[in-house]
């Protein structure tokens, strides 16, 4: 049987003395917890005191150590829309009560208002516009907090795990309130363009590679004209999926210096992830698991950052891979990872890593819970070995009852 975990906030259980025991009875085992997130506003369809909980911005969801941070212009911030001291203590004993297993969700990379007061950490575009909502991952000061961060907030009390989302790139895509940033449409290599930090950390590690900084920004400005000209958003005559993606990037940018580029930021990534995973695994006991949210390629950006399935699976525990859209769309995502995952079962005294197929199950969303029971055989004909649901606190009822059916099915293959 397929291992199932679903999302859950704090703020779903604190105050509910009922949510623990319906999200048990959904059949899944695990919990996934967040402890360290970014601003939201989400609604608590079945909570019975609220129904809209807004975290105005950043925050850890837990008391955070106090001589940790001491000194330091980088550090999490507290929240206070969440009753009593430790929230994500407090959804943890609840939750394990119901005999759950509990693994912690920390968002790193993703932080507007960290950003805000500290903006020279944000990446800085081709066009010197600063996006606060993203620091940027190739600069010391934010390598030191995103690793103690990491360190902190996965590894609490009675956690048997950690899930890490946003452990690298984050670029333009973001959702922002009252956005205007659709009048003209991007392709995701458009997107990418504009995701290119131009910090002096980032220029200064193009330069090093052999091409100056300004030669690279200028080529990027260049290629996006015909965007806002009204061209196709960036082209998709390469081909749609990931990897036409890049080979629209080198079409627009040039082979050489998309390739210093990617070679630049890839590195970056990289050691971010070894670097985070090694600081969580010196906080945890031995068996924590550490898995973290990617994308098979290496160009994308978000909250599911690209990594190279060979790399990252030499040292974290498994991925959280999205899951959403046509079965185009997941075997583009899966398969990388699946592969990688299978060469990895057949190596003696070593442990198959997780591949875990993220599942919207919030019809409003975009999810298809009616479908849980396909869409998991689906995944795991790809080699998924797990499964995630996205979100089980911002599910209304009918799509608990039908990831409830579905889960069931499942059990019964």
């Amino acid at each position: 049987m397929m291992r199932a975990a679903a999302f859950f906030y704090p703020w779903d259980v604190v105050g509910d003395p009922d949510a623990a025991r319906r999200v048990a009875d959904l059949g899944v085992q695990q919990v996934t917890l967040a402890a360290a997130y970014h601003s939201t506003r989400a609604l608590t369809p079945r909570h019975p005191r609220h129904r809209v909980v807004t975290a105005r911005h950043s925050a850890v969801l837990y008391p955070s150590d106090a001589e940790r941070w001491a000194g330091r212009a980088l550090r999490p911030y507290r929240q206070d829309w969440v009753a009593g001291p430790d929230p994500f203590g407090a959804a943890v004993r609840a939750l394990a009560d119901a005999g759950l297993e509990v693994h912690s969700w920390v968002v790193l990379a993703h932080n507007t208002r960290l950003g805000t007061e500290h903006p020279a950490i944000a990446v800085r575009n081709a066009y010197g516009d600063r996006y606060s909502w993203a620091p940027c991952i190739a600069r010391p000061e934010v390598r030191a907090y995103l690793c103690d961060l990491a360190a902190e907030a996965a590894v609490r009390p009675s956690a048997r795990g950690t899930e890490l989302e946003s452990c690298g790139w984050y670029g333009l895509a973001h959702l922002h309130a009252h956005d205007k940033t659709g009048g003209v449409a991007l392709s995701g290599a458009a997107q990418y363009l504009m995701s290119l930090c131009f910090c002096e950390i980032c220029e200064a590690g193009c330069t090093a590679l052999g091409v100056p900084a300004r030669e690279v920004r200028g080529a990027v400005v260049r290629a996006l004209e015909p965007v806002w000209a009204g061209a196709d958003g960036g082209g998709g005559e390469a081909g749609e999926g990931r990897a036409g993606e890049w080979r629209e990037v080198e079409r627009l940018l040039g082979g050489e210096l998309s390739g210093l580029v990617r070679r630049w930021r890839d590195d970056a990534a990289r050691t971010l992830r070894r670097e985070v995973v090694a600081a969580v695994r010196a906080a945890a006991d031995d068996g924590f698991r550490v898995l973290l949210h990617a994308d098979p390629a290496g160009h994308r950006c978000g909250a599911n950052p690209g990594a190279d399935p060979a790399d990252v699976l030499t040292h974290a525990d498994g991925v959280v891979v999205p899951c959403t859209g046509d079965d185009a769309a997941r075997t583009d995502a899966l398969a990388p990872f699946a592969d990688v995952r299978a060469r990895s079962a057949t190596l003696p005294d070593t442990p198959a890593p997780v591949v875990a197929a993220n599942l919207t199950v919030v019809t409003a969303m975009g999810g298809r819970p009616g479908s849980l029971a396909a869409d998991a055989a689906h995944a795991a004909a790809l080699g998924a070995d797990e499964l995630r649901l996205y979100h089980a606190g911002l599910a209304g009822d009918g799509d608990l009852a039908a990831v409830r059916r579905g889960l069931a099915a499942v059990r019964k293959r």
